[in-house]
């Protein structure tokens, strides 16, 4: 048994390993592997995409979803007595909490998988997913220059345990203030878009749009990054700020087709953790 709380519990072999199931998920060798077995999921009721991928996955692989709101743990009831509980019924537990240390506290008194669905500090299965995702159009996704542009927050710090596990260059655009530490910063998206070939974005809070105001990036801004360049923004993304409009409704954009891929790799991650 596995749990799946931060990319940096694992390995690149680890992520290759998991690259294989969600290969095999799609060639439907595991269609029975959750058959009489129960997941008990805690979501906010805002949840879309990792939400229904999640929901979707286990009903494909045959298991029962139980879901709560994200908020139950919150209870004054101790997360060791709801485990204590839960490892009578449950088969695995999948939570998105502000808090990784809930996560991480479920875990602990869980005799079952634990799965972060995201916290306030990271997003594992989205990054892994976005990952697998590259790895089916790049030759080698590890050897390609990474530009993400945002906010020092969850989706930033995943994409820097990602390039720390697997190895590729990493830097960040954003305003003064919320660089991520230990990765190269510009604040200027016209100088940091030279020479990338991935470019990541978070949305942003309303109230700190001013300070990016030089590092939307734009189809424009996309045309002096290296030839081939993508752009896959972080969902929920918002036209005409951190983006703009022509750059989603170009070439460039793949972010629907990347999500797509939450559904077989979120799977794997479920079959990784039980086997």
């Amino acid at each position: 048994m596995n749990h799946f709380i931060k990319l940096t519990d694992y390995t690149a072999s680890d992520i290759y390993d998991l690259f294989n199931m969600a290969d095999e998920v799609c060639q439907g060798k595991h269609a029975n592997a959750l058959k009489g077995k129960s997941v008990v999921l805690f979501f906010p009721a805002s949840s879309i995409r990792t939400r229904v991928t999640f929901e979707k996955g286990i009903y494909l692989l045959g298991g029962q979803p139980i879901l709560f709101p994200t908020e139950t743990p919150d209870k004054k009831e101790d997360l060791k007595d709801v485990c204590g509980y839960l490892n009578n019924w449950a088969d695995m537990i999948i939570v998105r909490h502000k808090d990784i240390q809930v996560v991480e506290q479920l875990a602990k008194y869980s005799e079952v998988p634990v799965i972060n669905a995201m916290t306030d500090v990271n997003h594992p299965c989205e990054i892994l997913t976005d990952m697998y995702a590259l790895s089916k159009i790049r030759k080698d996704f590890t050897k390609d220059n990474y530009l993400y542009v945002g906010k020092c927050g969850n989706i930033g710090l995943s994409w820097k345990a990602a390039s720390e596990i697997m190895g590729f260059s990493l830097e960040q655009c954003c305003g003064n203030g919320y660089e991520i530490e230990g990765i190269k910063t510009y604040d200027n998206i016209n100088d940091a878009i030279v020479g990338k070939d991935i470019v990541c974005t978070d949305s942003l809070p309303g109230n700190v749009l001013p300070d990016f105001k030089n590092c939307q990036v734009t189809k424009e801004i996309m045309d002096f990054a290296n030839k081939g360049a993508i752009l896959n923004p972080c969902p929920p993304f918002y036209r005409g700020e951190e983006v703009s409009e022509d750059v989603i409704d170009s070439e460039y954009f793949v972010g629907y087709e990347f999500k797509k891929r939450l559904l077989e790799v979120q799977q794997a991650v479920m079959l990784y953790c039980l086997n």
